[in-house]
């Protein structure tokens, strides 16, 4: 049977990020715990977790609250060793996915050292011990990971690895970071805390190699760009078609309003407000014409001032309401009434062929 050995492709941004946490394994094949945090550092790296992270993932990091979000106390995701399993995704986000980026350089809240912290608090609160695995390319068959894959793991995972009510497993940003002994690891052991179940007794280590080599080859084409941060909105332009008519949305359940229905409105050029309620990285990558970023953690104190109560409030997210949802609750109870949350979330518009607005990006040429 022909084998195939896939290349790894990796950020340039995470082999920079790679040197601070180059360490050797002890004797026993197990890395050294993560560095310790100071008090300061803790506290505010659990309160971060609570701020941006416990909508999706939970407050006692649980997973699966809104969106799928994963556990993030599952024991084999932790002792699977490179802490960059859990900074890239909380850094830059995942493409294509509803988890966006929180790291100051692509939009984000957060700086590049209170990510560390985060993902060090995280190594910590999950007591585990980090495996030394190794870097090396996993041998496979991809034809028969690809056969074995589908009847195994689509179902959760989707026929192209998209993710449906499980990671998405093809996208190439976790790719590029995710070794492959790491994505063996998973399938092997599974995912504690997750419906992710163990597969070492139920495929063969042979077949659990090809699986690997199959989502590996998934990584190829990648191209890094670097994002072009866009202006953010000034309030004097938060009212989308300031002299248009009232949408006067029928809303459903006194709350949602369908994709076809802001659609006409806004074909309609009628007057109102989108909020755009997620991490304002993602509001960088792809958002509805006219939104502005209001991102869920933020403080509404601050927020609402510039908010008129008079003008149709309608917030989106990705997931595809969670936030959003929160969002108009915590606006309702301030006293704006004309609110409402866009069904679908901004991924169902988009699949529904309707408009966004996507970032200026341009190659990577290390300037």
């Amino acid at each position: 049977m022909a084998r195939a050995l896939t290349t790894i492709v990796f950020f340039s941004c995470f082999i920079s990020l790679m040197a601070p946490t180059l360490v050797s394994a002890n004797s026993n094949g197990k890395l050294p715990p993560p560095r310790k945090l100071t008090p300061q550092q803790t506290k505010v790296s659990a309160a971060n977790y609570q701020r941006y992270c416990s909508l999706c993932h939970g407050k006692d990091r649980q997973g699966h609250v809104n969106d799928h979000a994963p556990s993030l106390r599952s024991k084999s995701l932790f002792e699977s060793g490179v802490p960059h399993a859990i900074l890239r995704p909380m850094s830059y986000g995942r493409e294509g996915t509803a988890m966006g980026g929180y790291l100051d350089e692509v939009g984000g809240p957060m700086t590049l050292d209170e990510t560390w912290d985060l993902t060090y608090w995280l190594y910590e609160m999950s007591g585990v011990e980090r495996l030394k695995f190794s870097t090396k390319a996993v041998l496979g068959d991809i034809k028969r990971g690809e056969s074995v894959y589908q009847k195994q793991c689509s179902s959760c995972h989707g026929v192209k690895g998209e993710g449906v009510t499980a990671p998405a497993l093809g996208n190439q940003s976790a790719l590029a970071h995710n070794t492959d002994e790491f994505i063996r690891h998973a399938i092997r052991k599974g995912r504690q805390d997750t419906p992710m179940v163990a597969f070492e007794d139920k495929l063969s280590a042979a077949d659990i190699d090809n699986v690997t080599a199959f989502l590996r080859s998934k990584a190829s084409g990648w191209k890094m760009e670097k994002v072009v941060l866009q202006k953010l909105p000034t309030p004097d332009q938060y009212i989308v078609n300031p002299k248009g008519k009232h949408p006067n949305f029928k809303l459903t359940d006194g709350m949602y309003v369908s994709s076809s229905d802001l659609n006409a409105a806004m074909v309609a050029k009628r007057k109102m407000v989108l909020l755009d309620t997620r991490v304002p990285s993602v509001w960088q990558t792809a958002h509805i014409a006219g939104s502005i970023p209001f991102p869920y953690y933020a403080d509404l104190d601050e927020t609402v001032k510039d908010l008129p109560k008079d003008v149709q409030i309608i917030a989106y997210c990705s997931c595809p309401r969670a936030a959003a949802d929160s969002v108009v609750r915590k606006l309702r109870a301030r006293g704006f009434a004309n609110t409402a949350v866009l069904w679908e979330g901004v991924f169902g518009w988009q699949n529904l062929g309707y408009p966004v607005v996507r970032r200026d990006v341009r190659g990577d040429t290390g300037e």
